[in-house]
């Protein structure tokens, strides 16, 4: 699930110029090296040559500065994903942004040149002059101009408005369009949401390629004609038309424009996507090579119950999509016989696996219950997470709850213990203590007098999910509780959650379990309707009142005033107690109930393929995946000359 960000307290002190961070030159003035596969397309006529392709100011990348070293053109990266949609994930992986994240969290100017802020409420971005869509169009503010004006500002469009991101206190920011490489947006009060949101893994996009879009649009097509791409497409009106084509995050519209280093070029549907190389891509290596090494990447699609064989027979050359702990040892077995390795990234959210019981269920009985700390505190206590730890992951994780983890400067090991331990006792007092005396078989009664199950729901994406709740369901007959396990699918489950229809469901724990204090603490709040522990509290907060219902529950309430504080708190001090306070709030009042934290995540890496950590952080949100670490640095080369470990 998607949470709001925010950045360092650098930020916080007047203006500053993001500009230079990565190696950013005034001028290029190397000879370039034209990719041997755009040869024959440059030769032709139909490209020009790359000194011409690349920005007058392109991002110049340091490899060495950051551990790796320059590469060689050429290969074709093969990965395995588990639906046609996953091509929205070469987006991800790509991670080309305005403003991104480095591997530890520190923001850096991409696509954009700089970027001048001004007390968390004036941000100026600075284009880079001569920067090309991927189709060799122009990449200006007339880009900025028409998302803002043409697609949020027009009603039919956007009837709601512009994006909570784009919101402070319901305030719109001031936009003024400087010049064709100079945009700036401006609040009469800080706006910390603005930057990540747009460094994200699914990213606020204020830009759009209007000379594409505008094909499609009611402003600047002529009615008849518009009318006729209406009929011809098969939708209902301009705007069904104009949505189906703004699609850049989901990526899969081959004609559609992209500034990412790999762009589509396999129109769905398919079980095989290719992207190839952005022939206008921005960044550039020391060497005076364009980014990307690889001429493209060839996504197969499969189902996801066969991936890891697939991936241990040898058919990716970087896989991680779809890869389970418990495909560690069959892997590194196959390893031995074919041309790959196996490497063990960590994960960055709180806990591998997070129990929501639903504290807006619509079943008024189940929903005073969740909503009671004493049942919550029951139900963490009543589960042997050593033994899950022990039987499912061979005793390489942490029992302990869905808080911040270590290597976080906000951990702190008795928060991480609290309710952690096994003590089916004490859960069982608990019970007896809010009344739940009665049983019928074994099974406690509730107060209605039906039998205490709890159907867990799962998105269906994680088969040790299952296998975990298999452990829960034995422990909590212990407890009186029956626990029955409910596979679904995640646009289900989102749909049931929303409903008020799912009691618990199963996911993973806090999105970024490595917070700093200029990290939004969003996520223990409810702020958004997909947090499945409050989906209806969330979704209050998100809409601004519009939709679902205010919190009732003091605790709810509490958390969303911290948030608040947090979000107009410019000292660095007040930010990191006011973390503390609602990591210990959620610690203590058991709002998710996390099983273990500490999973690695299984990365197969081709023993070809350079440039790729060894160790890193595989994660959604900061991180990207495979993003941080730069996609398009990645080459083949022969194993002996693979890098040493990189931090």
């Amino acid at each position: 699930m998607m949470q709001a960000l925010s950045f360092g307290p650098a930020f916080r002190r007047g203006a500053l110029a993001l500009g230079l961070l990565l190696g950013v030159a005034p001028a290029w003035g190397a000879e370039m090296i034209e990719p041997p596969v755009l040869k024959e397309d440059v030769a032709g006529g139909k490209l020009p040559p790359v000194a011409e392709r690349i920005p007058a100011e392109p991002l110049v990348v340091d490899l060495a500065a950051e551990g790796k070293r320059v590469g060689d053109y050429g290969g074709s990266l093969r990965m395995i994903e588990g639906q046609a949609k996953d091509t929205r994930r070469m987006v991800v992986y790509g991670y080309a942004r305005l403003v991104g994240y480095t591997p530890d969290q520190k923001l850096q100017p991409d696509i954009a040149k700089a970027v001048d802020v001004e007390d968390e409420r004036v941000f100026t971005f600075h284009l880079r002059r001569g920067h090309k869509w991927s189709d060799g169009e122009p990449f200006t503010a007339d880009d900025f101009r028409y998302w803002w004006e043409d697609v949020i500002g027009n009603k039919q469009l956007t009837p709601f408005g512009p994006p909570r991101e784009m919101l402070v206190d319901g305030e719109p920011p001031k936009v003024s369009f400087i010049d064709a490489e100079t945009i700036r947006y401006e609040w009469s009060k800080p706006n910390p949401f603005f930057l990540p949101a747009i460094a994200g893994p699914q990213p606020l996009y204020i830009y759009r390629p209007a000379h594409y879009l505008k094909k499609y649009h009611a402003k600047y097509v002529d009615a008849e004609k518009l009318a006729q791409k209406v009929k011809d497409a098969g939708q209902r009106d301009w705007v069904a038309l104009h949505f189906k084509y703004d699609q850049m995050y989901k990526n899969s519209d081959p004609k559609l424009p992209s500034l990412e280093p790999f762009v589509l070029r396999t129109k769905p549907p398919s079980d095989r996507f290719v992207f190839a190389r952005n022939p206008y891509f921005h960044r550039i290596d020391t060497a005076g090579h364009q980014l990307p090494y690889l001429d493209e990447v060839a996504m197969a699609i499969a189902s996801s119950k066969l991936i890891p064989a697939k991936t241990g027979a040898g058919e990716a050359d970087l896989q991680a999509s779809y890869l389970v702990f418990n495909n560690y040892a069959f892997l590194r077995q196959a390893a031995r016989n074919r041309d790959f390795d196996v490497r063990r990234w960590a994960s960055g959210k709180g806990s591998k696996i997070t129990l929501y019981p639903n504290l807006n269920a619509k079943d008024e009985v189940w929903r005073k219950l969740f909503q009671n700390v004493d049942f919550r505190r029951a139900l963490s206590l009543g589960m042997n997470r050593e033994d899950i730890n022990q039987a499912i992951f061979y005793g390489l994780g942490k029992p302990v709850i869905d808080t911040a983890q270590e290597g976080s400067p906000l951990y702190d090991a008795a928060r991480a213990a609290r309710y952690a331990a096994y003590d089916p006792d004490e859960a069982n007092r608990l019970l007896d203590s809010i009344g739940l005396t009665e049983k019928e078989s074994g099974v406690r009664l509730l107060p209605d007098g039906r039998q205490m199950i709890i159907v867990v729901e799962t998105a269906g994406e994680d088969t040790e999910q299952v296998d975990v709740l298999g452990l829960i369901a034995e422990d909590y007959r212990k407890i009186g509780i029956k626990l029955l396990i409910k596979p679904s699918e995640r646009d289900t489950l989102s749909s049931r959650l929303a409903a008020g229809s799912t009691l618990m469901s199963v996911w993973t724990g806090l999105e970024n379990g490595l917070p700093t204090p200029d990290w939004s603490p969003a996520q223990l709040a409810p702020t958004n309707g997909e947090q499945p522990e409050w989906p209806n509290w969330g979704s209050h907060f998100e809409t601004k009142g519009t939709m679902g219902t205010a919190p009732d529950l003091p605790v709810a309430q509490k958390l969303l005033d911290l948030n608040r504080r947090w979000t107009f708190s410019s000292d660095e001090g007040e930010r990191t107690a006011i973390w503390k306070e609602m990591l210990d709030i959620n610690a203590d009042e058991a709002l998710r109930i996390g099983i273990v934290s500490g999973i690695d995540n299984i990365v197969v890496v081709s023993k070809k393929l350079q440039n790729v950590p060894d160790r890193g952080v595989y994660n959604w949100n900061p991180g990207a995946f495979f993003g941080t670490y730069r996609m398009e640095t990645f080459f083949f080369g022969e194993p002996d000359q693979r890098q040493a470990a990189m931090p």
